[in-house]
C-alpha cells in the first residue's frame, strides 16, 4: 500500500465493527484461562443488605453544621478583637 492510499482511508468505529475477526483483549484472554482451570463461583447481583446503623434525622445534621459554622466564626472574632495592633 502506499502512503497516499492510507491517508486516503478512513478508519472508524464502523470499519472495525464490520471486522471478521475481533482478538480479544489482553485482560479477556487472561480472564479465560483463569476460569478454565478454576471457574468463578456464582455470585448474587446485589447482596442482601448489611445492618444498617441508627440514621440521624437531617435537621439534627444541619444543626450540628451551622453550630460548628458559627463556632468558627466566633473564634475568628475572639482572635481579631484580641490581636494587638
Amino acid at each position: 500500500m502506499s502512503q497516499q492510499e492510507d491517508e486516503d482511508r478512513e478508519f472508524d468505529l464502523r470499519w472495525a465493527d464490520q471486522a471478521e475477526h475481533k482478538e480479544p483483549s489482553a485482560r479477556a484472554r487472561m480472564l479465560a484461562a483463569r476460569w478454565r482451570e478454576n471457574p468463578p463461583d456464582p455470585v448474587p447481583f446485589r447482596p442482601d443488605p448489611g445492618p444498617a446503623g441508627p440514621r440521624r434525622s437531617s435537621w439534627v445534621s444541619t444543626a450540628v453544621v451551622l453550630g460548628c459554622v458559627a463556632a468558627v466564626i466566633l473564634l475568628l472574632g475572639y482572635i481579631q478583637t484580641r490581636a494587638p495592633y
